[in-house]
């Protein structure tokens, strides 16, 4: 199988597993954590442009997990730590890693929150090794094995 066609599939399964725990990911905790992931793969190489912002930004309003939360809630989160990221990558990244933290108390979130991030990653068809990286720190960030998830 191509590499492009294992991305694709990785991240539709994971986006299958998401829909799954729907009902279990309501929390605020979930909700702050998955924006600050969604940021920190779409920064992961240090800078973004418009068009990979606007991206990001419809994945998320159309992904059928984060739909329990208010768009405009999320776009506005989703921004805050992006400006983070923009305005300083290795100080915004201390902060958003703790954002991504706030999942580790409950581990069903925990491993949304990665799996989001993975999906985010892949939405392209290309997870490159950046973002595969930061997905990777996350987990550590999480208590989660980066190989459970093939990072």
């Amino acid at each position: 199988m191509a590499l492009w066609d294992r991305i694709k599939e990785s991240a539709s399964t994971m986006q299958t597993q998401l829909v799954a725990k729907k009902n279990d990911l309501k929390s605020g905790a979930f909700r702050d954590a998955s924006m600050a992931m969604c940021a920190l793969v779409a920064a992961a190489d240090g800078t973004i442009d418009p068009s990979e912002r606007r991206r990001v930004a419809q994945l998320i309003a159309s992904n059928e997990v984060l739909q329990n939360f208010p768009a405009d809630d999320l776009q506005r989160r989703f921004d805050d730590n992006l400006d983070k990221l923009v305005a300083d990558f290795d100080f915004g990244k201390v902060s958003v890693l703790q954002e991504i933290a706030k999942a580790k108390k409950k581990e069903a979130e925990a491993r949304a929150v990665v799996q989001i991030g993975i999906v985010i990653g892949g939405a392209d068809g290309d997870f490159d090794a950046t973002e595969r990286g930061v997905v990777r720190e996350a987990c550590q960030m999480l208590g989660l094995p980066p190989h459970e998830f093939d990072l």
